[in-house]
Order: structure tokens, then C-alpha cells, then sequence
């Protein structure tokens, strides 16, 4: 049979070889974009239809096809309708790659109509699970939660909220009996506006979170709403839409009498949360909701209430207006507080009691907590000398055991950091060495020079494998990929270089006014980010070169940037002499603090991003707590401005380098 893809036609089954429909006269397409063939519809309504296809480009591999069919044409419903059906498609593409999660396939328009493929999910929804099963014991419960919470964290990682979870919307793959989260179209990216107006909605009543149904918001709090509800539904059988009708948002407070059999407390305290009408008292992140499956079961915290003029601490609001200014409060997993594992970064006491200088023989660290003490004094500091000039960067392997420094003297050295010999002296640049990294793999290592020139070196053979020479100025900045396939650069020539070492392709980003200082790229490859003499930071999509977002608000240059290694967080300093902590997704200013008495140089944040290093003109360290921005402590021991900071891959060190022509090694506790 032939399947009619107009929307409104009333028998859109025709006979196999029909090239007009029979009962609406609408053309009939074999083949979508001639490849997907329509089978049989899946589900149908509000703003797309769902059918079952096949891919005749993969031996009619079965797949899902999506058409958009808004129902009012040439109005604003259709403009929206469109823009949620064209976020969906962008979300699938940045989820996809979640084995829980469709992959999507294909994305195009044909006939005025807009289509989706995307992954056939062979399974069962947890609807048709409980009609056919019954109601869900306990342990079917916790199952789904530890199934599901990670994928749901991974979601909200990538800033989206799904905003429809419910039953039909979670599937028990039948090749694992793994739970897929599925159908993201309604799906909001936080760095959007709302599309629906306030007070509409499109959400399905009774899972819907009260700020989603009153205003249109929705947070990651409101996704755990709704998994709250989901679990409530498939415990009791009873559809939460109907007591919504009855009771409004009343029926949450006794929840538990509609359950026919009991359920531990420990259990009953988590879904209690979940159902939270007030969304301040609700759980605010998925990491809430897993440390407390983990935990014993006790009485339910309830956090404080925040004002209703500031989205929740764990979110930034869809329809709240983009302010570039800091927030009083953290933003979601970014700025987590949690007592550090290291003493050099204590949270149990204020950090103004780790200041406190004793001279005993030279001036004395007091990096202890309690009745723990770590002492370090400056004379006994682990010093490399070697240098015969300023040493301006320093870069980790990626096992820790070894650093590479790069020097005035235009030399690069390899140091291994136990023993703390120079292990060897890469020499071949004509000047300043700016900027060094090393490969994921820890076999490359890349260099930048005053010399205008990036060079590329086999770390096992000392070999200089290659030179990039397009720049038409000084290579102020280095970075490579996680996948060790592509370089960036940043140049005086104003210009950022993207190498693909592969295919040889170059491509050169246009944007800044001035020179190019720093470059990062985030660990999930996604982002690069640089800063520049014009006192700006620019986000750029690493794969396509696109600029997507320009962040001021420094009054000086920006000599140094740093990404977390979850990609979320983004860390700069400045002439300024102020730290900013910016969300790299939304571009939002979180906060700004201040300490160095001199230009900050250099930035680095810990593996966990508990900790951010600084490394200033005033000669000093100082290490900071995100959450609070207070400082932790100062570490004085170089004769010149700090030039360079760095984090040990796990932490437990941290290394700097100075214009006193020496590498410093601070050793934290264990």
C-alpha cells in the first residue's frame, strides 16, 4: 500500500503503483527525500504525525519519519510550531549520542512539509507495560530510577530540558530492557526564549510541573516533577491527568494514599521530593536525587526558599530575558559545593583562617584543616631551574609523570615531575616559546612562537614532526583537541587557526579587533573558546567555525581562559585584575572577584572544578573557591610575575611558571 502524507486527507491508504491519492487527489511520494518509504502511521496530533518508514539506502532498515502538520497555516502557531519541530531536530542531533537516547538520522523539508527520521526504538513503553503488567512493584521503580536518572543527567548537562516525560515517552528497549527517553519535541534549549505565550501550554496535564502549566518555565527541577508523577502513575495505575482535573495540584500533599500496597521509607521520601508543588522545596538537579538513592533513608531536607523573581539554583529560566550580570546565586552543576578532597581547598572553615603566615626559618604555608596540618616552606619549595629565560607556559601529560615548559630562551623542556629532572630540550623556534600543549594520547606536543610559527613535535623521538607558518604574527596560544586531530591557535594577528592535522584543511576564525591571547577548547570538542587584547571573549563552534556568542565585561585584556571538564563552566582573567566565571552554554556572567594586587596572568581549574589557580604580576598564587569566590589561600614563593598555572591530571599538584625563569611544584595533600 501507498500511505498520502497530506494531513487532512480522510483515507490516506491508496493501492501499491497509485501516483494520485484516490480520496484527496494529493500527489502521492513513494520515496521521501527518495530514500525513507512511509510504512503505516505510529501516533499522530498537535504539531506532527509519527510513521513507521523504511531506509532503502540501508537495505530498508526500519526507521521513524516525523512530519510537522500545524493545524492553522500562515499564522503564529505555525511559526511556532516550527521552531519547536526544528529544536527538536537540533536536540536529537546534540543527544543523539546517548545509547538511551534516539539517534537522529535525517532532517530536511519536502512539499512545505518539514520531516525528522530518527532511530527505531524496538520496545515497549512503560504505558503499555503497566496495561499489560500491572501496576510497578517497588524494585520496577527503583530500576527505572537508576535506569533513567543518568540519562535524564545527561540531558539536563547539555542544557535541555525534556519537558514531557511521562510513560508513553519512555521505552524498554526490547534488544537490552534498557529505558529510552524518547520524543524531545517539546524539548527547550535554556539559552531560549519560550515560544508559548504564558499561561499555554503544551505539556500533557497532570505531569506538568506548576511552573511549567502557570508561565511555560521549565527547569530541571520540573523534568523530576514529571518523572515523580511518572513513577506515582505506574505505582498506582492511576492517571495523574484525572486528579490533576479534580483536585488541581492539591492531591500531592497525600499522595501516598492512593497506593495499594506499601513502600519503604526510603523510597517514599524520594518521591516525595519529586512531587513537591513548590518548586524551591522540590529537588533541584538529578546528582540530588542519586546521592539520595545512595544515602539511608532519613528525614526529607528541606532547602530554603528562594525568591520567585531568580530561577532555582539549579537552573537558568527558558523565558527568563538574558542578562549579562552576575547571579547572587550558583548555576546548575556548575558551581556544586562540596568539601574538597584536598586540605589546600578546605570548606569547613573560612577561608581568611588559611592566610595566616608564620615565620619559622622563612615564611611558612599553613595549607591544614582541623587537626590536620600540611606545612611547605618557601625554601623547600620544589624549584626546576634550567631556563635561561622567562618561562611562559606550562603544559601536563596527560599522565601526570611529565611537564613541558616553553621559555624566552626559545627552547621547550621536558621535565619529569617525581624526580624532577629535565628529561630533554626541544630546540627549533626563532623566539619566544608563548604556548605548549600536549596531545590526548600524550605522543604530540604542539608549540607557539613569537617567531610566528606553530610547531609540531614527536614527544618519544624529540622529532619536529611539523610547522604551520600562517600566521602573520606572534602565536600567543595553543590548544588541541580530545580527539588529538585538531590544533587551534591564537595569533597578534588578531586571527584564531583551526589544523586539522587529518585532512591538512585550515580554516581562520575573523572576529576579534585585536590580539589573540588565549584559546581553550572544551573537553566535549563542542566549543573553542578565545580571549583578546580587545577585552573580549568569543565562543565558537569548533566543528563549523560559526561565532556563537561574544562575552564582555572585562575592562582590561583577557590574557587567560579556562574550561571545566564537564564543558560547562568557562573561567577568564584580566589587566583587570579580576576573575570572572561565565556558563559557556548561555554566555550568563555567574560572578566576578577580585584579590591580586597586579595584572592576572594566567588561570587554571582543578580536575573536579572545585578549585580555580591564578597566577598574577603581584608574584603570587591564589587559589579560589568557585561557589563563594572567596580566597582559599596565596602561595608566594616566585621572584617575579606568574606567568603560567596548571592542575595535575589528578589534581593532588598544582605548577606554575614565572618570569624568574623557574617552575615551581606545589605539592597538595592527599
Amino acid at each position: 500500500m501507498s500511505y498520502c502524507l497530506n494531513p487532512n486527507c480522510q483515507k490516506p491508504l491508496n493501492p501499491l503503483g497509485t501516483n494520485f491519492c484516490q480520496s484527496c487527489g494529493t500527489k502521492i511520494q513513494l520515496l521521501l527525500r527518495n530514500r525513507y518509504r512511509i510504512i503505516r502511521p505510529l501516533s499522530g496530533g498537535g504539531f506532527g504525525r509519527t510513521f513507521l518508514a523504511e531506509d532503502e539506502d540501508k537495505l530498508n532498515e526500519p526507521c521513524v519519519v516525523k512530519q510537522l502538520t500545524p493545524q492553522l497555516q500562515g499564522t503564529n502557531a505555525l511559526q511556532k510550531a516550527t521552531q519547536l519541530f526544528q529544536e527538536e531536530a537540533r536536540r536529537l542531533q546534540q543527544l543523539g549520542e546517548h545509547p538511551q537516547i534516539p539517534t537522529l538520522y535525517a532532517y530536511f523539508e519536502q512539499d512545505s512539509y518539514l520531516y525528522l527520521v530518527q532511530q527505531l526504538i524496538v520496545g515497549q513503553t512503560l504505558r503499555q507495560e503497566l496495561e499489560q503488567q500491572g501496576i510497578f512493584s517497588e524494585q520496577k521503580i527503583w530500576k527505572l530510577l537508576t535506569d533513567l536518572l543518568p540519562v535524564l543527567q545527561f540531558v539536563h548537562a547539555h542544557q535541555v530540558i525534556h519537558r514531557d516525560i511521562k510513560p508513553e515517552n519512555i521505552i524498554r528497549r526490547q534488544s537490552d530492557s534498557k529505558l529510552v527517553l524518547i520524543d524531545f519535541g517539546v524539548a527547550k534549549h535554556l539559552t531560549t526564549t519560550a515560544i508559548t505565550k504564558p499561561g499555554t501550554s503544551i505539556d500533557s496535564f497532570g505531569y506538568a510541573s506548576l511552573e511549567q502549566m502557570n508561565s511555560g518555565d521549565a527547569y530541571p527541577a520540573s523534568d523530576l516533577y514529571s518523572l515523580g508523577v511518572t513513577c506515582f502513575h505506574l505505582l498506582t495505575r492511576i492517571h495523574p491527568s484525572k486528579l490533576w482535573a479534580e483536585q488541581g495540584y492539591s492531591w500531592l500533599a497525600n499522595w501516598q494514599q492512593y497506593l495499594n500496597t506499601s513502600i519503604s521509607q526510603k523510597l517514599t521520601q524520594v518521591i516525595d521530593r519529586l512531587l513537591q508543588k513548590d518548586i524551591h522545596l522540590r529537588y533541584q538537579s538529578v546528582n540530588e536525587v542519586i546521592q539520595d538513592l545512595n544515602a539511608p533513608a532519613q528525614p526529607p531536607i528541606i532547602p530554603p526558599p528562594v525568591s520567585l523573581t531568580q530561577p532555582p539554583p539549579s537552573a537558568i529560566g527558558l523565558n527568563q530575558p538574558f542578562e549579562r550580570k552576575p547571579l547572587p546565586i550558583a548555576e546548575p552543576e556548575l558551581l556544586r559545593s562540596k568539601p574538597y578532597k584536598h586540605q589546600l581547598f578546605p570548606t569547613l572553615a573560612p577561608a581568611k583562617l588559611f592566610k595566616n603566615r608564620l615565620l619559622a626559618g622563612g615564611i611558612i604555608l599553613l595549607l591544614g584543616l582541623a587537626g590536620y596540618g600540611y606545612w611547605q616552606s618557601i625554601r623547600n619549595i620544589p624549584t626546576l631551574t634550567g631556563h635561561s629565560g622567562e618561562v611562559n607556559t606550562i603544559a601536563f601529560s596527560p599522565d601526570g609523570q611529565n611537564i613541558a615548559s616553553g621559555s624566552d630562551d626559545r627552547t621547550i623542556k621536558i621535565w619529569q615531575l617525581n624526580s624532577r629532572k629535565e628529561l630533554r630540550t626541544l630546540k627549533g623556534h626563532a623566539d619566544w616559546v608563548y604556548a605548549v600543549a600536549i596531545s590526548p594520547d600524550g605522543k604530540t606536543l604542539v608549540s607557539g612562537s613569537k617567531d610566528n610559527t606553530i610547531k609540531v613535535w614527536n614527544l618519544n623521538t624529540r622529532q619536529e614532526l611539523r610547522i604551520l607558518p600562517d600566521h602573520k604574527s606572534y602565536v600567543n596560544a595553543v590548544a588541541i583537541s580530545p580527539d588529538g586531530q585538531k590544533i587551534a591557535s591564537g595569533s597578534y594577528d588578531k586571527t584564531i587557526k583551526i589544523w586539522n592535522l587529518n585532512t591538512g584543511q585550515i580554516s581562520t576564525l575573523v572576529g576579534h579587533s585585536r590580539e589573540v591571547l588565549s584559546v581553550a577548547i572544551s573537553p566535549n570538542a563542542q566549543q573553542l573558546v578565545s580571549a583578546s587584547a580587545d577585552r573580549t571573549i568569543k565562543v565558537w563552534n569548533l566543528n563549523t567555525g560559526k561565532e556563537l556568542s561574544t562575552l564582555t565585561g572585562h575592562s582590561g585584556d583577557v590574557n587567560s581562559i579556562a574550561i571545566s571538564s564537564n564543558s560547562q563552566l568557562l573561567v577568564s582573567v584580566s589587566d583587570d585584575k579580576t576573575i570572572k566565571i561565565w556558563n559557556l552554554n548561555t554566555g550568563r556572567e555567574i560572578r566576578t572577584f577580585t584579590g591580586h594586587s597586579g595584572d592576572i596572568n594566567a588561570v587554571a581549574i582543578s580536575p573536579d572544578g572545585q578549585a580555580i589557580a591564578t597566577g598574577s604580576d603581584d608574584k603570587t598564587i591564589k587559589v579560589w573557591n568557585p561557589i563563594t569566590g572567596e580566597e582559599i589561600n596565596t602561595l608566594r614563593g616566585h621572584l617575579g610575575p606568574v606567568y603560567a598555572v596548571i592542575f595535575s591530571p589528578n589534581g593532588h599538584t598544582l605548577v606554575s611558571g614565572s618570569a624568574d625563569k623557574t617552575i615551581k611544584i606545589w605539592q597538595l595533600p592527599k
